[in-house]
């Protein structure tokens, strides 16, 4: 099977079993997607959900947050991973978009990467989930199930794997495609576990056929 026939598989199978795919962070603007998605590293997505509606009620645009110590934001973000990180991170983040950008979300990832705690990854869901430009994010989830799926080849690092994705996704689909590779590696086809054997994926999939163990 050639690489645009994978790809073409892939895209069909999650267009027919999950036409809605989104992130799960509950957000309501530009300013609250960056302040999740810097406490979602290494914390779950349920877990920032309980936490930020409080921080961002306290602080809810970048002028408050950043005239706010990390020693005020660590109060609201102490059940998280790395609290003390964090909310050095959340000030100085704050403080930079109100001094460099005016208040406003920079859309561009050399401007978000710009931000302090936003890496590329981080810059890449922010750019592609709150202002619908193209780009594909990669995290754990989808390094591993684009790798297992034989959507990526080789490919040593996130930024490598996210280069051969972005050729071969659409544009108008990468929205769709990260969250689809996101919940497809939380639910079914874990790292330690996955769920092989229920997966709609499996006749296409290189790991699955690779597998020479009874009842894998």
């Amino acid at each position: 099977m050639n690489i645009k026939d994978r790809y073409s598989k892939v895209i069909n199978y999650f267009q027919e079993h999950m036409p809605v795919a989104e992130t799960e962070l509950q957000y309501t603007d530009p300013f609250g997607l960056v302040v999740s998605v810097i406490l979602s590293a290494q914390c779950t997505d349920k877990r920032v959900n309980m936490i930020v509606p409080a921080l961002l009620a306290k602080y809810p645009t970048p002028e408050t947050m950043g005239n706010a110590t990390p020693e005020d934001i660590f109060k609201y973000i102490r059940s998280c991973s790395y609290p003390n990180n964090k909310a050095k991170y959340l000030s100085a983040m704050a403080k930079k978009i109100t001094c460099d950008f005016n208040g406003r979300i920079p859309e561009s990832i050399e401007e978000l990467m710009s931000l302090p705690g936003v890496g590329r990854k981080t810059a890449n869901v922010i750019t592609l989930v709150a202002f619908g430009n193209p780009a594909m994010p990669v995290d754990t989830h989808v390094f591993r199930v684009s790798a297992r799926l034989g959507l990526t080849s080789g490919a040593k690092t996130p930024e490598a794997a996210e280069k051969q994705m972005v050729k071969h996704f659409p544009n108008a689909l990468l929205p769709l495609a990260h969250h689809w590779l996101i919940l497809h590696g939380r639910y079914v086809c874990m790292a330690r576990k996955p769920k092989c054997h229920e997966c709609g994926l499996k006749e296409f999939c290189k790991f699955y056929q690779q597998q020479d163990i009874p009842g894998f």
